[in-house]
């Protein structure tokens, strides 16, 4: 059983737990035993799938899709129109520690959240983890399992631990021919035609 918001055509399944601070769009579903946060913002007709955990603070655009087991945490923010695969494993602190040089056990104000965007379009394969501090650009792909350790390019395909620019892709997904370029060039697909500018300086 589902729980609807008639009004918005949200659902949330009984066992997910929504906090009343959290923004829902119209449209989106939020599956079996996902926790949100507060000041999460999700945007219309996203789906958030089983076992998900949305930090405070998290914002999540409209049209994505969250797979399975995934922890988005505070200082993620996932643009329109994202795929993040099963299990893909965000970070958010680049010196982790539990405890300070003395022992004692580290609060809110011991550490820095390090940023993490994730642009339009893009797609994060199956157990891929995302270093933080790094972007991720609009139809960029990541491989199942790569560790992304540095700013992933518009349209770039990423694979590898760390993470490797080999080529690029096609808004459709369906890799373009020839690998990485230093400077802007037109591309077409393969399988659509679609002529795609790839190459240059990384996205910020």
């Amino acid at each position: 059983m589902t729980e609807h918001n008639a009004r918005h055509g949200v659902i949330i399944h009984p066992t997910a737990i929504v906090d009343p601070q959290a923004q829902i769009g119209a449209g989106a579903r939020i599956w079996h035993w996902t926790q949100v946060r507060e000041g999460v913002v999700i945007g219309p007709e996203s789906i958030i799938g089983k076992g998900c955990y949305l930090d405070a603070g998290v914002q999540i655009g409209s049209r994505v899709k969250l797979q399975s087991n995934i922890s988005v945490f505070h200082g993620v923010t996932i643009e329109d129109g994202v795929f993040v695969g099963p299990h893909v494993c965000f970070t958010n602190d680049k010196a982790p520690r539990a405890i300070n040089p003395d022992g004692s056990l580290k609060g809110a104000a011991d550490w820095t959240v390090s940023s993490t965007l994730i642009r339009y379009g893009a797609s994060l394969g199956a157990n891929a983890t995302i270093v933080c501090g790094v972007s991720v650009g609009r139809f960029a792909m990541v491989a199942a399992g790569a560790v992304v350790t540095r700013d992933v390019p518009d349209y770039g395909l990423v694979l590898g631990n760390p993470a490797r620019l080999v080529g690029y892709v096609c808004p459709c997904g369906q890799r373009l021919p020839g690998g990485p370029t230093p400077t802007p060039e037109a591309r077409a697909c393969p399988a659509c035609g679609r002529a795609t500018t790839v190459g240059g300086a990384v996205a910020n």
